[in-house]
């Protein structure tokens, strides 16, 4: 059931939410938290869709954020507020309502949504393209218990990641990090299998992925070893070395859906890695509202040691950006041109 409502008000807007429940006969829906989309318009579609998978198994009141700039000159002071309110079949789980703010509600929209939250209900805003610097410090974002970015969708991403790491709140948690969970799983179970000591790593992937970035600086960061960054046609993370005292540990994912695990002493083995829809992605974050810790460490352990993905070419002398200035005394990871470099 779709209601559409123009110029209308959040007063109004929560009535049309209550009718909608008892024309669709279910007046008491249990829903687990309130989660916030702020998009555009163009991207809303998708956007929705992922959010409506998600709430198949996390029932919640969508609010969609649409910023609208009007093109006549004379219409962008006036505020105008207009919405459509899905409940049923055509909400997922949940109650969907889209907000579509113009002229100076643009500027206000915590005004707007502050009304809709659940009550007594966590509240979870995720920022599908062009998220703030800070999240924690944007209003919308200081509603939230949990704020969720996708450094992946910015302009410049590993520079995201730097300006992620310097505005870090718990909190605060970004779809890149979530894209490695499986690769960090892997991994991890790798190592408990082997009882050898790690002396380096290589992670191959995108040139400017901040999913490859993030999974080098959790390595150098868990295991205190050097990792060298290398770059691979794709698509996203394609291939991660472990050099030990053992022999070398590589998990390759060539397809994008089908990794192989090889380990020293053991036959290869074929892993279900495929690449996840961002339904699945959201769907993760949502399953737990604390702050986490491990994304915080990764981030902040060597963000500050990324190259500019504005030089498009590594450290000069293939020295890695960190020996430039005043690095410290921990390994570092580094960024080589060719596709598949010596680990250090």
């Amino acid at each position: 059931m779709k209601i559409d409502l123009t110029e209308t008000t959040a007063s109004a807007i929560n009535k049309a939410l209550v009718q909608g429940r008892r024309a669709i006969g279910t007046p008491a829906i249990g829903m687990v938290l309130t989660l916030v989309i702020v998009t555009d318009e163009e991207n809303a579609y998708d956007a929705l869709r992922a959010a409506n998978d998600a709430s198949r198994e996390h029932p919640s009141r969508t609010l969609v954020v649409i910023k609208r700039v009007s093109r006549t000159p004379r219409n962008r002071a006036k505020a105008r507020l207009d919405a459509e309110v899905r409940v049923g079949t055509d909400a997922g789980t949940g109650e969907t309502v889209l907000l579509r703010l113009y002229g100076e509600a643009i500027d206000h929209a915590q005004s707007v949504v502050l009304p809709l939250l659940l009550p007594d209900a966590p509240v979870v805003v995720w920022w599908a393209v062009n998220a703030p610097l800070n999240p924690a410090k944007d209003p919308l974002g200081a509603l939230a218990q949990r704020r969720v970015t996708d450094a992946y969708a910015a302009e410049q991403p590993i520079a995201e990641l730097t300006g992620r790491a310097d505005t870090y709140t718990p909190g605060d948690t970004d779809l890149s990090w979530t894209r490695i969970t499986p690769w960090r799983s892997m991994l991890a179970a790798a190592l408990d299998q082997s009882p050898c000591k790690v002396t380096s790593a290589v992670v191959e992937g995108e040139e400017f992925n901040p999913s490859c970035e993030l999974l080098g600086m959790w390595l150098a960061g868990r295991l205190d070893v050097p990792v060298t960054r290398t770059v691979s046609p794709g698509p996203g993370l394609t291939e991660v070395r472990l050099e030990t005292t053992a022999g070398t540990i590589v998990l390759g994912r060539p397809d994008a859906s089908l990794a192989t695990l090889a380990m020293p002493g053991q036959p290869d083995r074929a892993v279900a890695l495929k690449r996840r829809e961002t339904s699945e992605l959201l769907a993760e974050e949502l399953r737990r509202l604390d702050p986490d810790d491990i994304y915080a460490a990764a981030l902040k352990y060597g963000v500050d040691r990324l190259q500019l993905p504005g030089a498009g070419t590594p450290a000069a002398d293939g020295q890695p950006a960190a020996e430039a200035g005043d690095a410290p005394a921990k390994p570092v990871a580094k960024k080589a041109p060719a596709k598949k470099a010596a680990a250090k």
